[in-house]
């Protein structure tokens, strides 16, 4: 019998394939970056065809280092970075532009003008914003010679990373995606849980481009032995932060978990029924063969690790992140210091793609490790900025369950549970992005029973509780959000923007 499922992690900056057993545990894994294309500031690519090779070579050196009979692995599970955006001709099966990736900010002039159209929010639970990828593929058919022309033939086919991976694993025989990817395209509606024609139509981007949408745990396609190295069917696909979520367990209304990495991303389970909260996302978690969907809402800040990257690598005042925990608690407190680490504009609750970042409180006594941790605390900020919205619209949290690089910095971590004033429990499975979508594989299969089974599985680290009141570190945050909203930050008309504050209503 087959004992393994290969887990398929294809991230922003690498590729990952991880193979678990049933109990959660890693048995073999290969990772490899990828290349980062910058044609224009604010400008992201990939290359799809580069991040295929790179996740085939990752397959390859994960069941290397498990040393293991590929008759073992019983499925495959894809999880991955969700708006990245490819369109290929059908035929040749090559793409017509590079991908243009969740972070590029080319579309957001196109995405502004779609706020002014209530369907979009209603129907898809989104803030129309450059992040999705409805306008990136209509950029690529307007600005590749013939594309538009060739779509309508029905040449050219669209897909996020997942159905790029499918479609060439399979070879040609898939072309699809499931709903939490689906979800993040301003095209889909959550509703139906199917495209919605008239958004399609305003987004410019024919129907006949759209892979077909499956349950989360459908039967996707079988690999091929002579690109992969085995045969075995995929039967299950997540987006990456949906997957942490079910790695997390967090199969109950009101559970929720972050994830820690370039941007943090809060997800909390809202059950079988869509709600839209002001300046949040509203987003499919799972979608299972014969079951209602189970909606997510999501807080989504983009640069939070990364602003740790770059005070490594722009200012190249620490050496590496391992550094920050000592750093940061080397001195009693930010003595006033707030980093806004707004280096591509301000995710949620704010959606503001024009502000840029701010450093406030500087004194002539100001040093490296005021630096440091006014960039962790950044960090926990913005997520109390999140769960501040979502409490709100009664919406709070009893605890959050937490992954990513980032939770090993205990400082960080006691830090976030003492902003939010709940437990902030650290995972032990350090994989829960790989693991979420390798567990519904499993149970697609088999070889888990259900849900419960999952969450027992699932064991926290540590458990951090609130210790200290953060009531006044917030309220300088705070001040330094309104700062950063103010300074310089003009409209056209050289009327001033709107403070933080009316920010949200307008998202």
């Amino acid at each position: 019998m087959s004992r393994f499922i290969l887990s398929i992690d294809q991230g922003t900056t690498s590729c990952r394939a991880i193979l678990f057993d049933t109990a959660g545990k890693t048995i073999g894994l290969g990772q490899k970056e990828f290349g980062q294309h910058y044609p224009r500031p604010g400008w992201v690519e990939h290359d799809a065809t580069e991040i295929l090779d790179t996740q085939l070579a990752c397959i390859a050196q994960c069941i290397k280092n498990a040393k293991i009979d590929v008759k073992d692995i019983a499925g495959v599970g894809i999880t991955n970075q969700r708006e990245t955006t490819v369109v290929w001709d059908k035929k040749t099966g090559k793409p017509i532009h590079k991908a243009i990736v969740w972070q590029c900010r080319r579309t957001q002039e196109v995405a502004l003008g779609l706020r002014e159209n209530e369907m979009f929010r209603e129907r898809t639970g989104l803030v129309p914003d450059a992040y999705f990828s409805g306008p990136k593929i209509a950029w690529i058919l307007d600005n590749v010679k013939g594309a538009r022309e060739a779509a309508e033939r029905g040449d050219l086919i669209f897909g996020t990373i997942d159905t790029w991976l499918m479609w060439n694993l399979t070879g040609g025989a898939t072309h699809a995606t499931e709903p939490s990817n689906a979800s993040r395209t301003l095209a889909f509606n959550l509703k139906t849980l199917d495209w919605d024609d008239e958004l399609l139509q305003l987004l410019h981007v024919p129907r006949k481009m759209m892979p077909k949408v499956l349950p989360s745990n459908a039967n996707f396609g079988t690999t091929k032995k002579d690109l992969v190295g085995f045969e075995a069917p995929i039967t299950a696909v997540l987006g990456d932060q949906q997957s942490a979520l079910f790695g997390q367990a967090c199969f109950s209304e009101g559970m929720a978990k972050c994830t820690y990495g370039t941007g943090n991303f809060l997800l909390v389970n809202i059950g079988e029924a869509p709600q839209l909260v002001p300046g949040l996302l509203t987003t499919v978690g799972w979608q299972l063969e014969g079951q209602r969907a189970v909606y997510g809402l999501e807080g989504a800040i983009f640069i939070t690790g990364a602003a740790i990257q770059w005070l490594r690598d722009g200012l190249q005042i620490i050496e590496s992140s391992d550094q920050t925990e000592a750093i940061a608690t080397s001195i009693e407190s930010n003595e006033g210091v707030y980093f806004v680490p707004a280096l591509v504009g301000l995710g949620s609750p704010w959606w503001d793609s024009d502000v840029r970042g701010v450093i406030t409180g500087l004194t002539r006594g100001t040093g490296r490790a005021h630096l440091v941790r006014a960039a962790l605390e950044a960090m926990a900020y913005q997520v109390a900025d999140v769960a501040a919205k979502m409490k709100e619209n009664r919406i709070p949290l009893a605890e959050m369950r937490t992954d990513g690089g980032a939770t090993r910095n205990n400082f960080l971590m006691q830090f976030q549970s003492d902003l939010l004033g709940v437990p902030v429990l650290r995972s032990t499975q350090v994989e829960s992005t790989a693991w979420g979508v390798a567990a519904l594989a499993a149970i697609k299969l088999g070889m888990l029973k259900n849900f419960d089974e999952i969450s027992e599985i699932w064991e926290k680290d540590r458990i951090f509780k609130p210790q200290t009141d953060r009531s006044n570190a917030y309220a300088g945050w705070q001040n330094a959000l309104r700062g950063t909203f103010a300074v310089g930050q003009q409209n056209c008309d050289g009327q001033q923007k709107p403070t933080p504050e009316k920010q949200p209503t307008q998202a």
